[in-house]
């Protein structure tokens, strides 16, 4: 068994991986697949099969407000992460892969990526907590469900954002099914902009440093920040729009 996730690690690596999946989450993923691969489990199953332990997560976010259901709740949402993880390592590692199945996992990050954020928002309406003025609110202030509004609004507006300027029509390149077997490629140097991109997406990705915040009590924070890197996000997309389409044809 150990053998074959070893190689499923190996073979199903992806360019530029956050750290926290090359060093923890993917070596575990790479044992589910191992586990999955001689069964008639599809990725598609496990796609859903993550998104439905996430619906869990965000609930328990939501219905437990102490700080233990914080920490069970970011149990049950890294459990997501890894199946997460393991459709994709499944699809590459069985040579499954299709655009129709890149698809609906990118569908799945969008639903949860807005769940988590209300799902947040809610659960320090319910506690309290820091506020976006990082002044402590307490529990019951309406401020958490108005920037939970804001805050849905603005992940969606990014994440419609996202599928517009990848889209064939904006990009000029259509994404072909052996781009989704791409594994990774030797590091080359890098440029103090890109270490500031790398850094950024770090913070967006929420897998990787959620589970900090959990510890620290102070989930909320993180809510805020999440936020504000997305609405930097938007501005930063819809300034390039603005010059591309705004000037004459």
């Amino acid at each position: 068994m150990l053998t074959t996730a070893a190689r499923v690690y190996r073979e199903t690596r992806k360019k530029h991986d956050q750290l926290f999946n090359v060093y923890l989450m993917r070596p575990i993923a790479a044992v589910f697949v191992a586990a999955l691969a001689p069964t008639r489990v599809t990725p598609n199953q496990l796609t859903l099969l993550n998104f439905g332990v996430f619906v869990l997560a965000a609930a328990t976010l939501v219905a437990f407000p102490a700080y233990g259901g914080g920490l069970a709740a970011v149990a049950v949402l890294e459990l997501s992460y890894c199946f997460d993880c393991a459709d994709g390592m499944l699809a590459r590692y069985k040579k499954l892969a299709s655009k129709a199945g890149h698809s609906f996992d990118f569908f799945t990050d969008e639903a949860k990526a807005i769940l988590l954020v209300g799902g947040l928002s809610v659960r320090a309406w319910r506690a309290g907590g820091y506020g976006f003025d990082l002044r402590s609110w307490p529990a019951g202030d309406v401020r958490f469900l108005l920037g939970g509004i804001v805050g849905v609004a603005t992940i969606a507006s990014a994440i419609s954002l996202t599928n517009f300027v990848r889209s064939p029509e904006v990009s000029g390149r259509e994404a072909t099914v052996e781009s989704y077997y791409e594994t990774v490629e030797p590091p080359r140097g890098r440029s103090l902009g890109l270490l500031a991109m790398t850094f950024l997406r770090f913070l967006n990705h929420y897998p990787s440093h959620l589970w900090l915040w959990a510890l620290a009590g102070h989930m909320e924070a993180y809510a805020w920040l999440w936020i504000a890197l997305n609405g930097l996000y938007l501005a930063r997309g819809w300034l390039g729009l603005l010059v591309r389409f705004g000037g004459r044809p």
